[in-house]
């Protein structure tokens, strides 16, 4: 009974001292959420935001186990120096309001408490979560402004010329479709830049939960993630096309339109998991040498 109390008392010592970070944590990001959640997480292109904290949040219980651990060797230098380059980050982006440097310093402050705390075995097992926050981090404006006008352009391209061969009256100029007596303009959100940027951070963390072997699978299928994003987006557009060319602008551009994001992230989920499915039957994972 007593090693059993003792082993107790330890975890809970070694538990006691997260609780300084943890508060550390919250005086920095609480503020930051807030902010997102009321200016960025708002808008349609950023909405997956709150579900991505809530797997980040996932991830780091999930491996409760390894922080809460003894650790046997720590490496402070290293980590010090990772958490001091956080720091910096975070107060220059909180300061001049550059969302970039504040949201994606919680990265490095989180690999350089894990290195210090916990040495590099802590943070091999937490890399997913560090590579994760990536996706909490909102898109720069330049990088969204050089990629939406092209993407948007392909994708009125592209279902204007499957339309066509399908035998409907469509013609395109630009980012503008005419169908009938209607024309569609392609919006920034139809674009597909930010449907593809949460849709493949819902494929990596499939990836993630299923644990394949072969790198040449996982490999595949991180490839397809960008091309089966796009694909789902062409398919969004041509729906709402021809729910307006059938049944009137109103029924385009009301619940239908609405209905057509969850279409997406159906048929690009749909998507991987085939893939997935073909690839595990075609790609075995080799076996040790005896």
């Amino acid at each position: 009974m007593s090693a059993v109390f003792d082993t107790k008392a330890t975890r809970g010592a070694i538990g006691f001292e997260w609780w300084p970070v943890v508060a550390g944590l919250l005086i920095l990001y609480v503020p930051t959420f807030f902010d997102l959640a009321g200016t960025h997480w708002k808008r349609d292109d950023y909405a997956h935001g709150p579900i991505i904290l809530a797997v980040v949040l996932w991830l780091i219980w999930d491996k409760r186990r390894v922080l809460l651990a003894a650790p046997r060797r720590t490496a402070p230098v290293p980590g010090m120096a990772l958490l001091v380059f956080g720091l910096l980050f975070y107060v220059v982006g909180r300061a001049h309001g550059v969302v970039l440097f504040e949201v994606g310093a919680l990265a490095p402050i989180l690999a350089g408490t894990l290195l210090s705390m916990r040495g590099w075995p802590a943070l091999r097992s937490l890399w997913f979560m560090l590579l994760f926050i990536a996706y909490l981090v909102p898109l720069p404006g330049f990088f969204v402004d050089a990629l939406t006008l092209p993407l948007k352009q392909n994708v009125s391209e592209i279902a204007a010329q499957a339309l066509y061969a399908a035998g409907y009256p469509i013609a395109h100029a630009g980012v503008i479709l005419s169908i009938g007596q209607y024309q569609l303009l392609v919006a920034d959100a139809c674009a597909g830049l930010n449907s593809t940027f949460s849709l493949s951070a819902l494929g990596l963390l499939y990836l993630y939960l299923m644990q394949r072997k072969s790198w040449l699978h996982n490999g595949l299928i991180l490839l397809s993630l960008v091309p089966i994003a796009l694909c789902a987006n062409i398919v969004r557009v041509i729906i709402l096309v021809l729910v307006t060319y059938h049944f009137g602008d109103a029924a385009g551009q009301g619940f239908v339109h609405g209905l057509s994001g969850l279409v997406l992230f159906a048929i690009a989920l749909i998507g991987t998991f085939f893939l997935d499915a073909i690839l595990a039957r075609l790609i075995k994972p080799r076996k040790p040498a005896r």
